[in-house]
């Protein structure tokens, strides 16, 4: 088969990818210059829709509408866009082999792909019940959810079991927005997870409880603190139980399982220097090989804020990383620099009526401050992390635009306390302020 030759090559079509097109667009690229090789057979989009809006009953998000890089309020790249700016979209073909000391990359195809700088853009993948090999986790109408083709699938599955019942598996963001969105298609839907409360990652017992509290009142069954274990299923093979480890067993028509996702990086093990399970980069997300980067999910990155490296999996790094690798090349192309990455870590979801903003580091003591019942017609409601005697996070539901970059300034900002519960009193005031 014919090689292909091309100055640079990002590897993986997600949202990092079309950033760093548009970055590289906006840099200037000869045409014929970039190619994006990505195993879907769409050009990027934003992929937080598919656990919000492409699920809604009601004129629900579909291709073109939520192409990148609509998710950060800038223009839509259609597939035109690429063909406009002499990009190459290479899609539906899979990457099985990378040589980055020969600066080549094979497709299962068996096409051979040469560059002279490569982006590692491969992103995650989720995390499967069959990897455990728990029973009858290959049944029919047990569903993940990473790419559209899921999305699409699902959709198809919440329509052929119309008002039926559904079990999430996974109490993290997955579960909770598409617990969500399965509620709001009329399914009964149950939520089954082993921790104490959802989100443990990032929430506290006493954000958790609210959204536990809010998500009963609209009739979805919470079940904490066991597994699933196996499932039963009909002669079509179609999943109709999920038995879970401390003896219950759930009706379901439908089973969508969130528990994590890995870091993509298998193509590039041995060759690439590693750490906290991604590859290992510098401030311009340049790995340990030359004229090799990685960003997004799979980038182990200096976090200068708080002087650790750390893997980030959440769109807006995907979005911002892509955009600073692609920035020093040009202008390491050019003899000059550009600022080292300084990022705030930020998280957001959406679900029901509720949308809530995190940013920087969930560590140290808490202190929860404004309207936390889930009863309540407007919630709104808070957290600040304390650690050393300063503020090093801050989490807001029902936050406006202003509200949220309060928080956002200071997570950043990282102003001191004096006592706990002053800061309990003052609540968002707190931040106003800073």
């Amino acid at each position: 088969m014919a090689e292909k030759s091309f100055k640079y090559v990002i590897v993986g079509g997600g949202v990092s990818a079309g950033y760093a097109a548009r970055e590289f667009a906006k840099q200037g690229v000869n045409p014929g210059e970039l190619a994006i090789i990505s195993k879907e057979a769409v050009a990027p989009y934003e992929r937080p829709a598919l656990s919000k809006a492409y699920l809604f009953p009601e004129s629900p998000a579909r291709l073109p509408g939520f192409h990148v890089c609509v998710g950060s309020g800038g223009e839509r790249l259609l597939p035109e866009w690429y063909k406009q700016n002499g990009i190459e979209l290479i899609l539906s073909t899979e990457i099985v082999k990378a040589d980055l000391a020969g600066k080549t990359l094979v497709s299962a195809a068996g096409e051979t792909f040469k560059y002279e700088i490569l982006i590692i853009a491969t992103g995650s993948t989720v995390i499967k019940l069959t990897d455990f090999g728990v029973q009858g986790a290959d049944a029919k109408n047990i569903f993940y959810l990473r790419e559209i083709d899921d999305a699409d699938k699902l959709v198809e599955a919440i329509k052929a079991k119309k008002n039926g019942t559904a079990v999430i598996v996974g109490g993290g963001y997955i579960g909770l927005e598409l617990g969500a969105a399965l509620r709001i298609n009329n399914l009964d839907v149950s939520m089954v997870y082993p921790e104490p409360w959802c989100m443990p990652r990032l929430f506290t017992s006493g954000i958790a409880a609210f959204y536990e509290g809010y998500y009963a009142n609209k009739g979805i069954k919470i079940i904490k603190g066991t597994v699933a274990t196996g499932f039963s299923t009909n002669a079509h093979g179609e999943v109709t139980e999920v038995k879970l480890k401390d003896g219950r067993v759930l009706e379901a028509d439908i089973v969508v399982v969130g528990v994590g996702g890995r870091p993509l990086t298998t193509l590039f093990k041995g060759q690439v220097e590693e750490e906290k399970g991604g590859i290992k980069t510098d401030a311009f997300f340049k790995t340990s090989v030359a004229d090799v980067y990685a960003v997004g999910d799979v980038a182990t990155f200096p976090l200068k804020l708080y002087n650790e490296n750390r893997r980030v999996e959440h769109v807006d790094h995907s979005r911002k990383s892509a955009e600073q690798a692609v920035k020093a090349i040009k202008a390491s192309e050019e003899g000059k620099s550009v600022e080292e990455y300084d990022y705030l870590p930020y998280f957001y979801s959406r679900s029901f009526d509720l949308a809530w903003q995190f940013y920087g580091d969930n560590v140290g003591d808490t202190v929860l401050f404004g309207d936390n019942n889930p009863e309540s017609p407007k919630p709104k409601f808070g957290s600040y992390w304390i650690k050393d005697g300063k503020v090093v996070g801050a989490f807001l539901e029902g936050g406006n635009p202003e509200e949220n970059k309060a928080i956002a300034n200071v997570a950043r900002v990282q102003p001191p306390v004096e006592s706990l519960d002053l800061l309990k009193n003052e609540g968002l005031a707190f931040a106003s302020k800073i």
